[in-house]
């Protein structure tokens, strides 16, 4: 399958009208699935003409893929942001699961576009994760040198804390904020002590 063109605005307007599709197509594709959304819904929910869509995008296949990776880059730069005073790794990862339940609260349709991608378009998919793991193995890894957590295999790790931290997302988006705290020191006092009696 040939790869589409990225068509990158050159003015502020364009780059408003290119976030503003986007922000359409998870609004419309994230509650309608993809099968069922059509360009024109999104242009509709947009307020532009189905014309100008086409400007940015070469089609639905088009901007659901790019719709993959800017929620991608979204969700690393909220995550980086976010445990980006931490001072140890395990802080860090409670920042950084404390963050991503707010994205899941604040973002529910992001579940359903990422989990569509998987049979949508399984390469932005593959990549979306991948892309996540590369980086988190990569400081799980630096923590171990610094003695912060224990060695072990950081790669395994960090698809299983990924895992862990996307099913609760699923499955406590809807839930207070005040949940989503009790959750996280749920999830620390596990991580931290283990299962073990």
């Amino acid at each position: 399958m040939e790869k589409a063109a990225v068509h990158r605005p050159r003015t502020r307007r364009g780059r408003e009208t290119r976030a503003a599709i986007l922000r359409a197509a998870e609004e419309v594709i994230g509650a309608q699935g993809y099968a069922a959304a059509a360009i024109s819904d999104i242009t509709r929910t947009a307020g532009i003409a189905q014309g100008t869509f086409y400007i940015y995008f070469d089609g639905k296949e088009h901007v659901f893929r790019e719709l993959v990776t800017e929620m991608g880059r979204l969700t690393r730069k909220t995550l980086s942001d976010a445990v980006a005073g931490a001072p140890d790794r395990l802080s860090a990862e409670r920042l950084g699961l404390r963050a991503f339940l707010e994205i899941a609260a604040t973002r529910p349709t992001l579940y359903n576009i990422v989990e569509e991608a998987r049979f949508v378009a399984p390469e932005a998919y593959h990549a979306y994760f991948t892309a996540f793991a590369r980086n988190y193995a990569r400081n799980l890894a630096a923590a171990a040198v610094e003695g912060e957590i224990r060695p072990g295999n950081a790669e395994i790790r960090a698809w299983a804390l990924m895992g862990m931290a996307v099913t609760l997302g699923e499955r406590y988006m809807t839930a207070p904020p005040a949940t989503r705290d009790a959750i996280v020191v749920e999830v620390f006092d596990m991580i931290e002590r283990g299962l073990k009696p």
